[in-house]
């Protein structure tokens, strides 16, 4: 039978299982520019120095997947930092620190703490500790610290750069990854989860949950193998994989950096807005000979706008092609769905829309009122002829 929870979110029965090898892995995603140029950045990172050491960087791939099957549409780029020391409830640890630099201007930075010969309910503790030391809404510098150095090393391969530092307002993402790549005897998906209660990990909460938010936390579950599991939610994942060599982390940090960029261009758009509409008012409030060029301008402003946002939404819908790797393929899409990444697209799509309508208006106003002061030219020339005319006769 399934393990039941004590009350404390932890288990009965499942004290005696430890996890012989595994990692606890926490994402945190910044949009730090419009795009990056890749090939730029590897080489400025490469060639930078850090206390007189050179810093590696590599473009990264989809390691256990054929690149027929699911490939990136742009290889990112991998940063190696230095490793992290973190403060785990008084249990000191080495973090390593890697980097995961996006051409859509994305940079996915990740924090790795190795884990073996650890009770199931202290690997369940510390997840949740390192949650509140670098998880969402926790002010730490770590992350500041690797943004600067980004932000210093690879400054000239940043196009249209965000203010640095980032704002208290500006936009992130994060996630949580519990990951496990040995238990005794490795057992089976099945009798894995029977010997041990996935869902404080997978929740967070101390506290027992109720069966309906216990089977909705359970509800995106993964197999391909009989030995291996995939459990996503909004903001943690378990992942089971004896062989060590799953890509179902590169599959969730790509819908991640999918989710921040749609959400970045989503509000632009909401702040946009209602300046294209005082843009619009003012133009049409111009009564001029110039008020035909104002709306060309507007017109050409918004024409812009579209097109940089549709360009650079293309981009990160096309981050990750999956073709032929089916079990990849539906928990990419599922997270997808998960994260809501295609609500938030159709969102932007809706005010894009909007903007590329308004475009249109304006343009048709500006090529009528060309058309009225054509009109009125012509109107003049022939007056001035026939007063010419007249004055000649008389």
């Amino acid at each position: 039978m399934t393990a039941q929870s004590d009350g404390t979110g932890i288990g009965l029965g499942e004290t005696g299982l430890e996890v012989a090898a595994g990692a606890i892995v926490a994402f945190r995603l910044f949009d730090i520019a419009y795009a990056v140029d890749l090939a730029r950045a590897e080489a400025l990172w490469a060639s930078s120095a850090h206390n007189g050491q050179s810093r590696s960087a590599i473009r990264s791939r989809l390691s256990a997947t054929p690149p027929k099957a699911v490939a990136f549409g742009v290889p990112p780029v991998v940063l190696m930092f230095e490793p992290v020391n973190l403060d785990l409830d008084g249990t000191r640890v080495e973090a390593s620190a890697t980097g995961r630099l996006y051409d859509f201007g994305v940079i996915s930075f990740a924090l790795r703490v190795p884990v073996a010969n650890l009770a199931w309910p202290a690997f369940v503790a510390r997840l949740n500790t390192m949650d509140k030391v670098v998880g969402s809404g926790t002010p730490t510098r770590i992350w500041d610290t690797l943004l600067g150095q980004v932000r210093t090393v690879l400054g000239d391969a940043l196009e249209r750069p965000e203010a640095s530092p980032p704002a208290a307002s500006s936009l992130d993402e994060d996630y949580l990854v519990g990951v496990v790549t040995a238990f005794p005897g490795n057992p089976a998906a099945v009798e894995l989860q029977q010997k041990i209660d996935l869902v404080p990990l997978l929740s967070g909460e101390s506290r027992a949950l109720s069966e309906g938010a216990r089977a909705d936390l359970m509800r995106q579950r993964f197999s391909y193998y009989t030995d291996d599991l995939v459990v996503l939610t909004w903001d943690r994942a378990f992942i089971y994989e004896p062989r060590g060599d799953s890509d179902v982390m590169d599959v969730i940090e790509v819908a991640n950096a999918q989710l921040l960029e749609m959400r970045y261009y989503d509000e632009l758009l909401d702040n946009e807005l209602p300046r294209m509409y005082d843009l619009v008012e003012a133009a049409r409030g111009t009564r001029t000979v110039f008020g035909a060029r104002r709306f060309a301008d507007l017109a050409r402003r918004l024409y812009t706008l579209v097109a940089e946002v549709t360009e650079l939404t293309e981009r990160a819908d096309n981050a990750l092609q999956v073709t032929e790797d089916v079990y990849l393929a539906r928990i990419y899409s599922s997270a997808l769905e998960l994260f809501r990444v295609r609500l938030v697209n159709a969102a932007v799509e809706r005010k894009l829309a909007i903007i590329r309508d308004t475009y249109t208006a304006l343009y048709d106003e500006a090529s009528s009122r060309r058309a009225e002061l054509m009109e009125l030219l012509i109107t003049v020339l022939i007056a001035g002829e026939i007063v010419l005319a007249l004055v000649r006769h008389g």
